[in-house]
């Protein structure tokens, strides 16, 4: 068994797997870049090595700085948890090339199942039935239209080597699929350094089943039952459950034995999941995710197997702890994502400042953050800010304690799906199981779910308490963060007249959401802070209220900046490439 393992993340999935570590009396070493010298993660962790700057490519994203610290920390083995490097093949390599045991699939299944198209042909061969369409992209916008005439409209725009919702549009008709498909490939490029597209059938109103595979090295391939993720938005998941309400015990059966197939075809090794599209009685493979997933915890709530546990003892050469016949599904589980997203505005992006966090606790309730008060929720990384996880005896009493926690949860500062999640959970839709698409796709019922504006803070603000007399600083030496316990009094900040000087708080401020202008202004600002990618209208152009104006990203996330209004494009103050702050202005349209 490895004595020490590397974290090559941060957030709540970093936090997550040390959690596991300690319990197995491993110790684990933790990454962080500039911008989270202060995260939570750095804390949880063992010891913490600098990687380098805020920007993920030259911090979580660097495989040479990872391996450098490994070494140099004397890590066995690393876990890359999900997003990042987690199914990164040239890291796999790159780590068995370093003598360093990557926790995940070996580099081939990664390389098999990270190409679609590949995976989609693997599949075809083993007898495992995909989603009609193409198993190799199209090479031009004008034979991408040959192969949506024969597959039939509407048709799905896929990246190839995508995941997670990104490089994923649809084509209604075939006047937007050169839209659809340049979108697919502009986001492949950026997200997976791939921007080759392939078309399939898109399936109007299908059901998201994804089965959970655990496989050791000594040929035991096994699945944990499935869970059904179809509330979605943008094809990126923010509720999950286990079991899945529409999946018999036939099919349950079916659809393991499908997995597991999968999973025995690629030579898989570690957990993985294997994801799905059930329409009715059918079901078809969609892709493999070959890594832990985000939502893994709901099948870790029904099943009682820690995942991440079993990663760490196939990647150390152990045998599976459990058999097929041991894995029992024992009520029920939800996941609600918690990100800092406004859903009014379409779920845009909403980075900012935790000023305060308060859990929700109590029977059945589990926590997986990587935040506290003062944490900083910023454009660079992605926008999750916590996983709530339920669990009880049926959905529907798991629905019930899914509410009560929401109204619990307390996280101030920030915008985040709380309101969306209380209220999509108190509707027919989700009472009967529907995938709720019509909802999530309702700009209008979505513009209900703005909050209210607090209350201004007294101008004097409240007095904080006196600091303690024993103080913990963090340093950083050589790159390596070190905890030290100071005791006596703080000395007074240099110009300060006391104490009292600092102790008082700042008249608290509320800053307007930088939303689009509406009513009778002729402004089009920006909600967010990003990139530009896309500009589709020209000054002077005519535009109807709804059009697009721009696309920004953000979060990892593309926003459809739209028109406000209808009117002429008098001013447009946004390129391609350029960057634009919240609150800037995009457009005046008059």
């Amino acid at each position: 068994m490895f004595e020490k393992v590397l974290v090559a993340n941060r957030g709540e999935i970093a936090i997550r797997v040390m959690r596991t570590l300690k319990e197995m009396g491993i110790v684990s070493v933790g990454v962080y870049s500039e911008a989270d010298r202060d995260a939570p993660h750095v804390g949880e962790a063992d010891e913490a090595h600098l990687l380098g700057p805020p920007v993920p490519a030259e911090s979580y994203l660097n495989i040479e700085k990872l391996l450098e610290v490994a070494q140099s920390a004397g890590a066995e083995a690393i876990h890359p948890g999900y997003g990042f490097l987690a199914e990164n093949a040239d890291f796999a390599k790159a780590c068995e090339k370093a003598d360093v045991v990557f926790i995940g699939p070996p580099a081939s299944a990664i390389e098999a199942m990270g190409s679609k198209t590949r995976a989609r042909e693997l599949m075809s061969e083993a007898g495992v039935p995909i989603v009609p369409g193409t198993t190799s992209p199209a090479e031009s916008v004008a034979q991408a239209k040959k192969q949506a005439k024969e597959i039939g409209y509407p048709v799905a725009c896929k990246a190839a080597g995508g995941g997670g919702g990104k490089g994923f549009r649809v084509a209604q008709s075939e006047d937007k699929l050169e839209e659809a498909f340049e979108g697919a490939s502009r986001e492949g490029d950026k997200f997976f350094s791939d921007p080759r597209v392939y078309l399939e059938r898109y399936l109007e109103d299908p059901r998201h089943v994804e089965v959970q595979v655990l496989a050791d090295s000594h040929g035991n391939v096994i699945h944990l039952g499935e869970r059904d993720c179809s509330i979605q938005r943008r094809h990126q998941k923010l509720i999950e459950e286990a079991p899945a309400p529409h999946v018999d015990e036939e099919m349950r059966e079916r659809i393991g034995k499908i997995a597991t197939d999968a999973a025995a075809a690629v030579g898989y090794r570690s957990a993985g999941t294997v994801e799905g599209l059930q329409d009715g009685e059918e079901y078809f493979f969609l892709e493999m995710n070959t890594r832990v997933q985000v939502e893994h915890c709901v099948t870790e709530m029904v099943t009682g197997i820690d995942i991440v546990r079993e990663q760490v003892l196939i990647a150390s050469g152990e045998k599976l702890s459990i058999s097929q016949e041991d894995v029992e599904l024992r009520g029920h589980a939800i996941e609600c994502r918690i990100n800092a997203e406004a859903a009014h505005k379409n779920f845009a992006p909403a980075p900012g400042k935790i000023t305060s966090y308060i859990e929700p606790a109590g029977p059945g309730v589990r926590v997986d953050s990587g935040v506290l008060a003062g944490s900083e929720i910023t454009p660079l990384y992605d926008p999750m800010v916590a996983k709530l996880i339920v669990w009880d005896t049926d959905r529907e009493r798991a629905t019930a304690r899914m509410l009560r926690a929401l109204g619990e949860y307390e996280i101030g500062g920030v915008t985040t799906l709380i309101p969306f999640h209380e209220q999509i959970l108190a509707t027919d839709q989700w009472r009967n199981a529907g995938t709720a698409r019509d909802l999530i796709g309702d700009r209008k019922w979505l513009k209900s779910l703005e909050p209210k504006a607090p209350a201004p803070a007294e101008a004097n603000g409240e007095r904080e308490a006196e600091e303690a007399l024993a103080r913990t600083y963090k340093v950083e030496v050589d790159g390596r963060l070190h905890s030290v316990k100071v005791i006596g009094a703080a000395a007074p900040a240099a110009g300060n007249p006391g104490p009292a000087a600092v102790m008082r708080r700042p008249p608290r401020r509320e800053r307007t959401a930088g939303a689009a202008a509406s009513g009778g202004t002729d402004v089009l600002v920006s909600p967010i802070q990003g990139t530009v990618l896309k500009v589709p209208v020209s000054q002077g152009d005519e535009v109807e209220e709804g059009a697009l104006i721009a696309v920004v990203e953000a979060m990892k996330m593309e926003n459809e900046i739209t028109a406000h209004r209808g009117g002429t494009v008098a001013e447009l103050s946004v390129t391609e490439g350029g960057s634009v702050a919240a609150g800037d202005t995009i457009a005046r349209i008059e």
